[in-house]
C-alpha cells in the first residue's frame, strides 16, 4: 500500500504540507482521533509505502520513516472559540505572512499560491493568542476530510511568530467529524499555547458556515534551526 504526496500539496518548497500528510496517513485507521508524528520531511512526487503495525501506520520512503500514526488523546482537543465570518475576513487583511512567509507556496496558507490552485487561509492574529480566517470551500476541496486536516494546520501555527521563527509540524492530533461541502464559508481558528526551547503548542478548529464543529486539532511545532550567516 503506498500514497504521494504531490508537489501541489507541499509546505515548504521541497516537502508535503504537514496536515495534508497527516490526513493522507490518518485516513488509514479510521474514525476516531488520530496522532500523526512526522518524523522527517515529507518527499513530493515519489511512492511512499504505508506499513500497518496493529493499531498504528508507519509511512516510509525506502528505509527512512517519514510518519507515524496512532490513536490520539481525545482530551487534548478543546475547541477554540469562533468568531463571525465578518471578523475572521477582517483579521486576514493583517496576515502578517502577506509581507513575511518561511513557505510562500505553502498549500494551505502560502500568498504565492493563486485561487483554486491553493486554500489560501490567510490566519490573522486577534490580539488574545487566537488567529482567524475564512476557508472558501471550492467544488475540489468539499466533502474531503484529508482538506479538513490541512486547515487545523497552518492557522494553529500563525498563532505563534513564524514569521519570524521558522516552524514545522511535528505532530498533529485531530478529531476530524465531518467535511464541508462545496461553496461553504468555514471559520477556521488557531490558538497558542505555549513555547518551550524549539517547541510550540497550538490548537485549532474549522467550525462550519452553519456553526457545525467539523474538526479540532492539537498541534505541537519544531522551530527551524537557526541558519549558519
Amino acid at each position: 500500500m503506498t500514497l504521494t504526496v504531490h508537489s501541489r500539496f507541499r509546505g515548504p518548497a521541497t516537502s508535503g504540507n504537514g496536515g495534508y500528510v497527516a490526513g493522507r496517513l490518518a485516513a488509514h485507521l479510521g474514525a476516531g482521533p488520530v496522532t500523526v508524528t512526522l518524523r522527517s520531511p515529507p518527499p513530493l512526487d515519489v511512492p511512499l509505502e504505508v506499513i500497518p503495525d496493529g493499531d498504528s501506520m508507519s509511512l516510509l520512503h525506502g528505509d527512512t520513516l517519514v510518519a507515524t500514526a496512532t490513536e490520539g488523546d481525545a482530551s487534548l482537543l478543546d475547541v477554540v472559540t469562533p468568531v463571525s465570518a465578518d471578523e475572521a475576513r477582517a483579521a486576514s487583511a493583517h496576515y502578517p505572512g502577506l509581507s513575511t512567509h518561511p513557505f510562500p507556496e505553502c498549500f494551505v496558507c502560502g500568498p504565492q499560491r493563486r485561487p483554486g490552485d491553493g486554500m489560501r487561509l490567510f490566519p490573522g492574529r486577534l490580539g488574545d493568542g487566537r488567529t482567524a480566517c475564512v476557508w472558501d470551500v471550492t467544488a475540489e476541496t468539499g466533502g474531503e476530510s484529508v482538506f479538513v486536516w490541512a486547515a487545523l494546520d497552518c492557522p494553529s501555527g500563525w498563532s505563534a511568530p513564524i514569521e519570524g521563527r521558522p516552524m514545522v509540524l511535528g505532530r498533529l492530533t485531530a478529531q476530524v467529524d465531518d467535511a464541508p461541502d462545496a461553496g461553504e464559508s468555514c471559520v477556521v481558528m488557531g490558538s497558542y499555547l505555549q513555547t518551550e526551547g524549539r517547541k510550540t503548542w497550538t490548537r485549532s478548529t474549522v467550525h462550519g458556515q452553519d456553526g457545525r464543529v467539523l474538526g479540532r486539532a492539537h498541534a505541537t511545532w519544531i522551530a527551524l534551526p537557526d541558519q549558519p550567516s
